[in-house]
């Protein structure tokens, strides 16, 4: 059985490393299926096409891999894919994800989208979650503190872990 893995940014104001993006690209490495919610896939396989097409831009490799991997969109109201490479899935989500984890094939990767993945949780589907917390926003996405009108600027000096799989993060300015 093919395994799910999700991975989230979670963020304040605008921030984004090379270090992420190693990140990203080793978390690919067994990948070969991205899913996505409609709104997710609406924004993200655009962009990544766009940057993987644009060899001067610092994410060239990152949107590169992405534009090789096939994508799926997971809708109800799309009748057909507007993007290269991608397939559309309808009907009853469970079902439809576990049909898809039951394919040959390497690991499927979702990226954000907090209503999805509230229903891949909802339906016990995730085996690998990987949270990325930043004192960021991601361009524009959903932020926590909304807007913010300048850069915190912080450095993070402490990360600590709990027994309940919470880490807590402590930034100093």
């Amino acid at each position: 059985m093919r395994k799910l893995k999700v991975q989230m940014n979670i963020s304040l104001d605008n921030k984004w490393d090379s270090g992420m993006s190693n990140f990203s690209l080793d978390n690919l490495k067994d990948v070969d299926c991205l899913l996505h919610g409609r709104k997710t896939g609406e924004g993200f396989i655009p962009y990544w096409a766009e940057v993987a097409n644009n060899a001067n831009d610092t994410e060239h490799k990152l949107g590169k891999r992405f534009s090789e991997i096939p994508n799926v969109v997971f809708s109800n109201t799309l009748t057909e894919s507007k993007w290269e490479n991608t397939t559309l899935i309808k009907g009853d989500l469970q079902r439809e994800i576990e049909v898809l984890k039951n394919k040959n094939g390497k690991t499927i990767m979702v990226y954000g989208g907090d209503s999805f993945v509230a229903s891949l949780i909802e339906h016990d589907l995730i085996d690998e979650l990987y949270l990325l917390i930043n004192p960021a926003t991601i361009g524009n996405g959903q932020q926590t503190f909304n807007p913010l009108k300048k850069d915190l600027k912080l450095k993070l000096v402490k990360c600590s872990p709990f027994d309940s799989g919470t880490v807590v993060l402590c930034y100093t300015r």
